[in-house]
């Protein structure tokens, strides 16, 4: 019996009775070759056993094929930081089969960056692309450009809803929005509730929490119509105009008892309100595991956390790009739902 993991073109060609020319065009997916020839060479793949090292072999001896990955810049500690995670993963699944998973940074706050880094990857002249859209208007033209080259994209955290992107994998982040609005106000009287939100680019097109945003606002006017909603920007980056902006908001607005954070930053807004010795007195809901939101929600100025898994959203993403540019398969689902996770310092240290 012919083992799984050692099949080759002669193989397939005898199982087929094509040449295995021709066997070797549908491989590698090159002009000439009949749909019914095809099916023959996927049928037979199919029935040794979808796995990739099956191919191993067959591929060796051509280039490798690129799968850039369009991600905001990180430093130890942060929220991209987790996403790498699951590219040495991907790394590691792929990486017999030709595989060249290259990750192409920029700054998330900065619009030129992500200009240069959408220039850089199509560069690459890439088999697929994974991005995550922080800057609307120019993820957009980048998609637009993907399309007219052919080449499919997958979104990972956030996407955008009117383009042709080949998957997504992420939370539903509208819903995420409205999860955490139903997690802040529990159904307890709640008059005014305190946004804090990252200042990002001077353009004013990054705003990759929006739909989040849009969910938590809808629930928040059909439950709460008569609460006032107020907003706090802040900059990661500058933290002394940060103090300098919580404690103003502070002075302003001393009976706000309900503060959420939409992305993974709820860490900053803990270390403020204890600062100001009212963390005890605050019911905060923030996103995402970093290490510094866990140690903040054991502390307990941080309630609740919404928490997904970036890593394996990378990890599925470069995936569904490997098994559709290589096997020809198309992803079963077009938009991957992932878990939401909710945390609190109960469960946390179990996560």
């Amino acid at each position: 019996m012919q083992k799984k993991n050692s099949i080759t073109i002669k193989d397939i060609a005898r199982q087929t009775g094509l040449s295995k020319g021709t066997v070797d065009r549908v491989l590698h997916n090159r002009e000439g070759v009949s749909k019914k020839s095809y099916e023959k060479v996927m049928r037979v793949i199919e029935e040794a056993g979808y796995q990739p090292n099956i191919y191993a072999s067959l591929l060796a001896q051509h280039k490798d094929i690129v799968i850039a990955v369009v991600l905001p810049e990180c430093v130890k500690g942060e929220f991209w930081e987790l996403a790498e995670a699951g590219l040495v993963r991907a790394r590691e699944n792929v990486s017999h089969l030709g595989v060249d998973i290259r990750r192409v940074s920029y700054d998330q706050y900065d619009l030129e960056s992500f200009r240069a880094a959408c220039d850089k990857a199509l560069a690459l002249d890439p088999a697929g692309v994974v991005v995550a859209p922080m800057f609307k208007t120019e993820t957009m033209l980048f998609a637009a450009r993907l399309q007219e080259k052919g080449i499919p994209y997958v979104y990972i955290d956030s996407k955008l809803e009117e383009d042709g992107y080949l998957a997504y994998f992420g939370m539903p982040m509208y819903k995420s929005g409205y999860l955490a609005a139903d997690l802040l106000t529990q159904g307890y009287a709640v008059d005014e509730v305190a946004i804090v939100r990252i200042r990002r680019d001077q353009q004013r097109q990054s705003d990759p929490t929006i739909n989040r945003r849009a969910g938590f606002m809808d629930y928040m006017m059909e439950h709460y119509p008569d609460c006032k909603i107020h907003t706090i920007f802040v900059r990661p980056d500058a933290p002394e105009e940060t103090a300098a902006a919580m404690d103003a908001f502070g002075a302003e607005h001393p009976e706000v008892r309900h503060v959420v954070m939409f992305n993974s930053r709820i860490y900053l807004t803990a270390a403020h309100l204890e600062r100001l010795g009212v963390a005890d007195k605050i019911r905060v809901v923030g996103f995402d595991n970093l290490a510094s939101n866990l140690a903040a929600l054991q502390r307990g100025t941080v309630n609740l956390l919404i928490a997904q898994h970036i890593d394996e959203q990378a990890s599925m993403a470069i995936q569904a790009l490997v098994d559709y540019s290589i096997f020809k398969k198309v992803p079963a689902h077009r938009d991957n739902y992932m878990h939401m996770d909710i945390l609190t310092r109960y469960n946390v240290e179990y996560y």
